[in-house]
């Protein structure tokens, strides 16, 4: 599958009266590849991403999702879109009351997954991140690290169509950032369509082939020059991890 599955034409987003905080940002995203946004604090990426996981609607432009007009997307066919994304968030999300365990089962729960097929995928995915001896604690009895590493879970463990993942390894050492970067290229090379805004530019060092949007001062520019039309090299990615 090679076809783009999320496209941004001449957005453009402001807050109230005032300036844009995103100007006539293009670009499109294409299934099963890897992209880090990047930018300076304020450049608009987190602005950006709420766009892309339908949290945010734009002032001006269109923005198409797995084929779809995402900005007249009546309310009642958000949700069945939403869980086609997987998203981890800046402050985690975690819902306070429920254990780890229950955290990263509720997508599979959502989505209708019978209770005995939980708890394995769930098992497996916490022990993954690091997290096997803490499947019963709840939030407030996590670190940040620990708890970025639940929300990240919990955001891969049904295997989205698109990953969109706002500094994903902000609050862990590097060791665990790099265990979490070969879990989403695996996820990659399942067909997730990746997006991770990052500041850190070691990163993207480690997977050289990715692609790269650069945002700044709420404008779009491509280093990689593929933003506009799929890739012509489809080199494996994680070749040098």
């Amino acid at each position: 599958m090679t076809g783009a599955i999320a496209r941004f034409d001449n957005v453009g987003l402001r807050y109230g009266t005032d300036r844009e905080v995103l100007c006539d940002v293009s670009f499109s995203l294409f299934a099963g590849q890897f992209y880090f946004l990047t930018g300076a604090s304020g450049a608009g990426k987190s602005s950006l991403l709420r766009m892309l996981y339908l949290a945010q609607r734009p002032s001006r432009g269109v923005i198409s999702l797995f084929g779809t007009d995402a900005v007249s997307l009546p309310r009642d066919r958000l949700p069945g879109f939403r869980r086609r994304i997987g998203v981890v968030y800046q402050d985690y999300r975690l819902v306070p009351h429920l254990s780890a365990f229950d955290n990263v089962a509720l997508p599979l729960r959502m989505a209708g997954m019978d209770e005995r097929d939980v708890a394995r995928p769930v098992a497996d995915m916490l022990a993954w991140v690091g997290l096997a001896d803490r499947m019963a604690a709840r939030p407030a009895s996590l670190s940040g690290g620990e708890q970025q590493r639940v929300a990240i879970a919990r955001a891969v463990i049904g295997r989205p169509e698109l990953l969109v993942a706002d500094e994903p390894t902000g609050n862990v050492d590097s060791d665990m950032a790099v265990k979490l970067l070969r879990l989403f290229e695996a996820l990659n090379r399942l067909g997730t369509t990746v997006v991770v805004a990052t500041h850190d530019m070691n990163l993207l060092q480690r997977l050289p082939d990715s692609l790269i949007m650069r945002l700044d001062k709420g404008r779009m520019s491509d280093p990689t020059g593929a933003l506009r039309y799929p890739p012509k090299r489809q080199t494996p990615l994680g070749a040098g991890l």
